[in-house]
C-alpha cells in the first residue's frame, strides 16, 4: 500500500504541452524519416534526413528529461504550483 504522504514522482513530461510529449516526438521523427523514403526512395537522402532527426529525438527523449530532473527546476516549479 502506498503511503498517502509520499510525494508524486516528478516527470519532466508533466510540464510540457501535448505536442511535445514522447509519443509526438517519436511520431514526428518516424513520420518524417518514413516520408522521405516513401517520397524519394533514395537511401542517401533518407540517411541525411534521419541523422539530424535521430539526434533531435535522442536529445529530447533521453538527455533533456535527465537534465531537467538533475537541475532541480522541476521541484521548484512543483512547489510553487502547490503553493498557489
Amino acid at each position: 500500500m502506498k503511503n498517502v504522504s509520499e510525494p508524486k514522482k516528478i516527470s519532466a513530461w508533466d510540464f510540457k504541452p501535448w505536442w511535445c510529449q514522447p509519443w509526438s516526438i517519436l511520431l514526428t521523427g518516424i513520420s518524417l524519416i518514413s516520408g522521405s523514403w516513401l517520397l524519394l526512395k533514395t537511401v542517401w537522402i533518407t540517411v541525411i534526413v534521419a541523422i539530424p532527426l535521430l539526434a533531435w529525438m535522442g536529445f529530447f527523449l533521453l538527455v533533456w528529461p535527465r537534465l531537467m530532473l538533475s537541475s532541480g527546476i522541476l521541484e521548484k516549479y512543483q512547489e510553487s504550483a502547490q503553493n498557489e
